[in-house]
């Protein structure tokens, strides 16, 4: 049984050692050279820090980046993505909670990376690609190394207004990875077209899968996602077969009638999670790739990538809705209602819950808040076993399939991020000038809405969002109130300011 996810480069850098890894617009690896590449790497930071530590990666997503993190593994630590994109003041609150030792940057990124972290913590790429291998250390951290192990942390929005980092183990990706590449039939003949950002977990399914598979990791540019035509000219001349992408990302090419212009035949499947696929889009791409297979997943962060997966069929009626499907071999995922009794019925709304090894350890350094998320299961009166309550509501089909219906809180998934409303509020008060705010979040029209009292003009409000928040949590229409409507409970009447919205 395997233990570690380096098992996977290491048994295809012995099968495929010529074979292209990874690619991106500057650089490739080979199966051998990246293994080299991650000793090499991995013998640098070992030589600086004990086995279990967090490892910040500021880096542009790249091969460069791909063989880091598996450097970090091979150190034993765990790595974390800190997203150049990010505005500066985020990456601090993530460095106050993470407290990363090190900090592994490049020339391009140094400037921020002092502002984060001490100078002598600074690891250079260029001398860690530089490093010698000592395999002898290499060997000593892998014999103690459990499954358990952290591998990597991605910090999602937090209620607090702090990110919460969740720390995903070795085993939580090898147990999914393990059933999801087989059950998709991607394999060594694959080159799998990268659209997330390394620091959102829908990377994690391609990098994992394409070592699993010995399938060939092409990183697509970001700035190609603002330029519809170049992303597809990108797509064919790599010879792309496999999308795990965004619904967002998908939708960019088919609201510009991309598909129209060029159309990627090579792709043999297309994996799509993160928000709701709106179904007219879904039909443009089946149209135009009538012999790809098409797969809605779902699954929070916490869980490990996806814990449901429904597979389109082309001759079924998606007019109610695309369902989010049964549960991936290996993880139970069944419906509570507000009195924890399980639902089992179709038609009945309760909420999605997540037992198995593919959950998540928790949220780093946040033990209150991974309590209230990982609680032990209310169904199993025998002994302690941790669930993840993922706040996602649904109801069952009558064909026993999920279907999605929204969420139990002030969290919601927006361009394939899940964010807390009451983050942007804070952020929002905490802007001189601002009295009170209110977000909310049209599913509708999938727009996030910022009313606030105080004297700040709506631009430099806007302006100064930016600055504390990545984009996709500034508002997209800032209104600004003499005073709020109230409920007759004295609170905040977020569905009247919603439908005053809408008539405007």
């Amino acid at each position: 049984m395997k233990r570690n996810v380096l098992e996977y480069l290491e048994y295809n850098a012995a099968r495929y050692s010529e074979k292209a890894a990874v690619t991106d617009e500057n650089k490739s690896y080979t199966y051998s050279e990246l293994l080299s590449l991650s000793l090499r790497i991995g013998s640098a930071v070992a030589h600086k820090t004990d086995r279990n530590k967090p490892i910040a990666v500021l880096l542009e997503k790249s091969a460069d980046a791909l063989g880091v993190f598996l450097g970090i593994a091979q150190a034993g630590c765990f790595y974390v993505t800190f997203n150049p994109d990010l505005p500066k003041n985020r990456l601090a609150q993530v460095q106050s909670v993470l407290q990363a030792e090190y900090i592994i940057t490049d020339e391009a990124h140094l400037d921020l990376a002092e502002d984060l972290i001490e100078k002598d913590r600074i690891l250079m790429l260029k001398d860690l690609t530089s490093s010698q291998e000592d395999l002898f250390l290499l060997g000593k951290i892998r014999s103690r190394a459990i499954d358990t192990d952290p591998l990597y942390a991605n910090f999602t929005s937090g209620s607090t207004g702090v990110p919460k980092g969740v720390v995903v183990s070795h085993r939580s990706v090898l147990d999914f990875i393990d059933v999801f590449a087989p059950m998709f039939n991607i394999d060594e003949t694959d080159i799998i077209g990268n659209q997330a950002p390394f620091d959102f977990d829908v990377s994690v399914k391609d990098i994992y899968s394409s070592l699993r598979q010995a399938a060939t990791l092409v990183i697509v540019p970001k700035r190609l996602f603002s330029q519809p035509a170049a992303l597809l000219d990108f797509i064919c001349e790599h010879n792309v077969t496999t999308m795990i992408w965004a619904v967002s990302a998908l939708c960019l090419i088919s609201t510009f009638h991309g598909l129209e212009y060029r159309t990627p035949t090579d792709v043999r499947r297309v994996l799509f999670s993160g928000e709701v696929m709106p179904y007219k889009h879904l039909k443009s791409w089946m149209e135009h790739l009538p012999d790809a297979q098409f797969v809605n997943l779902y699954g929070p962060t916490e869980i490990t990538c996806n814990c449901t997966y429904h597979i389109i069929d082309r001759n079924a009626d998606y007019s109610g809705g695309i369902p989010i499907g049964k549960a991936f071999p290996n993880e139970h995922v069944f419906l509570l209602n507000e009195d924890n009794t399980e639902i089992t019925k179709a038609g009945e709304t309760g909420e999605i819950c997540v037992r198995g090894s593919a959950l998540a350890l928790g949220y780093y350094c946040n033990p209150e808040q991974t309590a209230a998320a990982f609680p032990v299961n209310p169904l199993n009166k025998a002994y302690p076993e941790r669930i993840y309550r993922t706040g996602d509501l649904a109801q069952y089909t009558p064909e026993g399939e999920l279907m999605f219906c929204g969420r139990k809180d002030f969290q919601i998934k927006y361009m394939g991020h899940r964010i807390e409303l009451e983050e942007i509020e804070r952020a929002v008060s905490a802007v001189h000038g601002i009295e009170r705010c209110c977000v909310i979040f049209d599913e509708a029209k999938q727009k996030l809405y910022g009313f606030y009292i105080g004297d700040m003009d709506k631009k430099e409000l806007h302006s100064a969002l930016k600055e504390s928040l990545p984009v996709f949590m500034v508002p997209n229409s800032l209104v600004q109130l003499e005073e709020f409507p109230l409920t007759k409970n004295g609170k905040i009447d977020r569905k009247q300011l919603l439908e005053r919205k809408k008539r405007k």
